[in-house]
């Protein structure tokens, strides 16, 4: 199921570049470690969603790697290009497998129907 972009052809060339490498090292990070790790956890400080989703995948016996992109008042550029990259509106932003399965309540789900231990061959 694509997601509505706006097509490059409707972007001025003088702003293409710029649109094109807005935050791109914050996206090239994110893809890096979620291509790298089992499972990872994007997410941002003093969110509570993002310590539950940790605290579940530890209840769960789930190794786990955690990026931390700032808190509700930093770095909410980098936060708003990696929510523009994957479509997902909130954080945390879980990957399994380098696949973007949600956040916290659709990682409870996962974990909750036994999904996440046979995504991950367990």
């Amino acid at each position: 199921m694509p997601r509505q972009m706006l097509e490059e052809t409707r972007l001025h060339p003088a702003i293409r570049d710029k649109v094109g490498n807005l935050n791109a090292d914050t996206v090239h990070n994110v893809n890096a470690a979620a291509s790298s790790n089992p499972v990872l956890v994007v997410g941002m400080a003093q969110n509570p969603h993002c310590r539950r989703a940790r605290k579940a995948l530890d209840a769960a016996g789930v190794p786990h790697h955690y990026l931390e992109y700032g808190s509700y008042f930093s770095q909410w550029k980098q936060r708003g290009s990696l929510k523009m990259w994957t479509g997902w509106p909130t954080f945390p932003m879980v990957f399994v497998k380098g696949a973007l399965v949600g956040g916290h309540t659709d990682l409870k789900k996962l974990i909750d129907s036994g999904e996440l231990k046979r995504l991950l061959g367990e």
